[in-house]
């Protein structure tokens, strides 16, 4: 399968189109269940909590996803991975009153419920999928420790934006700059296509952002400039989900490239030793 110039990078035909957003809706099986079942429970009368439902749910759904072979063995633990990581960012945002959960539940800690872990790990999901279905690639990668070193900076900010200050106009500014040259290519029918990395995460990032305009108005979470009525989701948000999306790239990538690494050590490849000329 022969690879197609950058220019272009979008699909060509009907065909190509058809198959790259069919491949598209695949990878977010889990991301928009999830956000069915909040649109779901937000209309059905409750015989348990709606939160402690949804915990319910999405470990049945990930179950369900697991047996039937959708994720695998690695896929899952990254997912859990994350759920881990969204529920201590959620702790430490709620403490600050950058959201909160409106509704009672009994699975939470502190005043977090235990399921919003899943919202976090809905978007690793997505990224693992994607990458198998689409058999991802990537291209002028900026070696190890600058991703590394910005996936942490990321994560810490996140952290210490309502203590310290919110550097994320310079981590946006830093990720544009190491990764100006990072390609992404995905396979379609009639070839592969190449895109610039940023740009593809920034769109992730604005789906992410439409989701979450649901999930406030589905009432499974609130800011506080929407405590009296559902207003749309401020528009700073895609930055923070621009960022979060590239996060879990970055870890996602550097799982995988660890997980090459290993493959390549069990099981060496023997080349023909082909004589070089002087």
């Amino acid at each position: 399968m022969t690879s197609v110039p950058f220019r272009s990078w979008i699909p060509r035909d009907i065909k190509g189109w058809l198959y790259f957003f069919r491949q598209q809706a695949l990878s977010c099986a889990f991301p928009w269940s999830l956000l069915s079942f909040l649109a779901i429970t937000h209309h059905l009368p409750a015989i348990i909590p709606r939160y402690d439902a949804m915990l319910i749910i999405c470990v049945v759904l990930q179950y369900i996803l697991y047996k039937a072979k959708w994720e695998t063995d690695r896929e899952v633990k990254v997912i859990a991975s994350f759920h881990i990581i969204g529920l201590t960012l959620e702790l430490v945002k709620t403490h600050l009153g950058c959201w909160s959960y409106p509704e009672h539940c009994w699975l939470r800690v502190g005043q977090v419920p235990l399921f919003s872990g899943f919202l976090y790990a809905s978007v690793s999901s997505y990224c693992c999928q994607a990458w198998r279905r689409l058999d991802l690639h990537l291209h002028r990668w900026p070696g190890d420790w600058k991703p590394l070193a910005l996936a942490v900076s990321i994560y810490v900010n996140f952290f210490t934006e309502g203590i310290v200050g919110d550097f994320r106009w310079v981590l946006i500014a830093a990720l544009i700059l190491v990764f100006w040259n990072t390609r992404i290519s995905y396979r379609l029918p009639d070839g592969r296509r190449r895109m610039p990395l940023v740009v593809g995460l920034l769109g992730v990032g604005f789906s992410i952002w439409i989701a979450e305009n649901i999930g406030t108005l589905c009432g499974a979470w609130r800011y506080p400039y929407q405590r009296h009525g559902w207003c749309i989701v401020d528009f700073n948000k895609l930055t923070s989900w621009f960022l979060l999306v590239m996060i879990t790239f970055l870890i996602v990538a550097e799982l995988k490239r660890l997980l090459k690494k290993e493959v390549e050590i069990a099981s060496p490849v023997i080349t023909e030793q082909v004589p070089v000329r002087a």
